[in-house]
């Protein structure tokens, strides 16, 4: 019977045959629940590498970003500074002529910009400006003005404006009121050139109120385009009358011509220098010398 009695030295079977036990003891440190595996080491490794790639990833797209932001900057500085080079606050004035403006009449031409500008703020732009609208406003503001351009880049915000003046061919004096006139016949009264060779005399006998429609902006630059067309042909006006009793006859005399040639305001001006021309080339031609000839008729001329 002490086969089958249990022996009190004998710990308690685990119920695992003596046979395996002791290989499941071998194998317990290996596979025991909470340990890390055999081979584990690797996937640790896997794991903290790509743990820094992310960083590095990370890292790329702060980079990125930050460059985007420092470009955006610097693009709007530049923007600013494009835009402000291109901006006229404020006016100076030059001329392209020999004439030499003091302060005063320095302050004169820029306010009358300054308020063309403040009229169209957006023209305070460089590529905004229109120039022929600039120089249409001076005109009729300062009618001795013939051009203005705005001049090459002066200093962030500053506009260097170039006054072109008109040159006079002719002068007439009405009233104590000295005015001027061009090539182009546009009338003024402010010359900063040489008094004119050509003084237009008027003999016509007209009150002050009526030679104030006489020295309209029409007569005047019909004066201006006699003198402008004579040159053209080789001919030197030197004097320019408004004979007596009527405001419709311009006498004008030549240079090296003995004759008078009459010309009528109500025609154009470059026919009726073509007409003299034709008619002095007869005259020279047929060695007539006449006392005068008159143009007022278109195709006919006159003389005696």
């Amino acid at each position: 019977m002490a086969l089958f009695r249990r022996s009190k030295n004998n710990k308690p079977s685990s119920g695992v045959p003596a046979r395996r036990r002791e290989f499941q003891t071998d194998l317990t440190p290996t596979f025991q629940r909470g340990r890390t595996l055999a081979g584990a080491s690797s996937f640790s490794a896997d794991r903290e590498a790509q743990s820094d790639r992310a960083r590095a990833h990370a890292l790329a797209r702060r980079r990125r970003r930050v460059g985007l932001i420092f470009a955006f900057v610097v693009a709007v500085i530049i923007f600013l500074l494009l835009l402000l080079s291109q901006l006229v606050a404020s006016v100076d004035i030059s001329s392209t002529d020999v004439v030499q403006l003091d302060s005063t009449e320095k302050a004169r031409y820029e306010k009358v910009i300054d308020s063309y500008l403040d009229n169209h703020p957006i023209e305070r732009l460089r590529f905004a400006l229109n120039q022929g609208a600039l120089t249409a406003y001076i005109e009729d503001q300062l009618p001795e003005v013939e051009k203005v351009q705005l001049g090459s880049f002066d200093g962030l915000t500053k506009g260097d404006f170039t006054v072109t003046f008109r040159h006079p061919v002719a002068g007439w004096q009405i009233g104590g009121q000295q005015y001027y006139v061009d090539t182009s016949g546009a009338a003024f009264s402010v010359n900063y050139f040489a008094e004119p060779g050509v003084q237009i005399i008027d003999q016509s006998g007209a009150s002050v109120e009526k030679g104030s429609e006489v020295t309209s902006a029409r007569f005047l630059s019909f004066i201006g385009r006699i003198v402008a067309q004579a040159q053209s042909r080789g001919y030197t006006v030197t004097q320019a009358v408004l004979p007596a009793g009527t405001t419709r006859e311009l006498d004008i005399h030549l240079s090296g011509v003995g004759e008078v040639v009459k010309f009528s305001i109500d025609r154009g001006p470059a026919e009726q220098v073509e007409d003299m021309a034709n008619a002095l080339a007869w005259f020279k031609a047929h060695g007539v010398n006449p006392g005068y000839v008159d143009l007022r008729i278109s195709g006919r001329a006159y003389y005696k």
